[in-house]
């Protein structure tokens, strides 16, 4: 399997939703078992919840700040950041060009 950042990011924003009423930010780019591979590009405010499995962030370009838990975590391209299945977070002050991958792994709740 294999995926290309640039080819998803030209794809985004996609259409509108009620949660993401200025288009959805991310696009499914690869899954196999538990795994699954997002690219995630908040333009203006980033919306998102808590999620029921672990979650690692590549930064692939940009640079702004996670916030994880009420803990702010400043983050560039090229830096990797861990989100525990659950946990509040959200991107903020990020820059026009910020984008990342996101991956999913792992039972509902977390490794232990």
């Amino acid at each position: 399997m294999k995926a290309n950042f640039d080819q998803l990011i030209a794809t985004l924003p996609r259409a509108p939703s009620e949660a993401w009423p200025a288009g959805v930010p991310f696009v499914d780019a690869l899954s196999h078992g538990t795994m699954s591979v997002e690219v995630f590009a908040p333009n203006e405010l980033d919306r998102q919840s808590p999620h029921a499995q672990d979650e690692l962030y590549f930064i692939g370009r940009g640079s702004g700040t996670l916030t994880i838990d009420g803990v702010a975590h400043d983050c560039k391209a090229g830096d990797a950041l861990f989100v525990r299945a659950g946990r509040a977070h959200r991107f903020t002050n990020f820059s026009k060009d910020f984008a990342t991958w996101v991956v999913f792994w792992g039972p509902k709740g977390g490794e232990k």
